[in-house]
């Protein structure tokens, strides 16, 4: 395996695990945006107010997001294993 053979494939590790994790985190930044608003308008400052709903909102992406996630884990995974005879050399 020759130096630009692994660059490429840690290149391509980091950006599938970036794409898969983009979407949750994003729904999680909205999500803790939304409860820090409602808590500065309410003046409500209890901390499992912030918290549980923001776990509900991660639990319900993963699994609204899980087919998705799942299918393009298997594409990189698939690719690699496909490819495995390049990274042998």
């Amino acid at each position: 395996m020759t130096t630009g053979v692994a660059i490429d494939l840690f290149r391509q590790a980091l950006f599938t695990t970036f794409w898969m994790c983009l979407p949750i985190l994003t729904i999680g930044f909205v999500v803790g945006v939304v409860i820090s608003l409602v808590q500065i308008i309410t003046s409500m400052q209890d901390a499992s107010f912030g918290t549980v709903p923001r776990l509900a909102a991660f639990f319900f992406g993963l699994l609204l997001l899980m087919p998705w996630m799942l299918n393009r884990m298997m594409t990189y995974t698939v690719l690699l294993f496909g490819d495995l005879g390049r990274y042998a050399r």
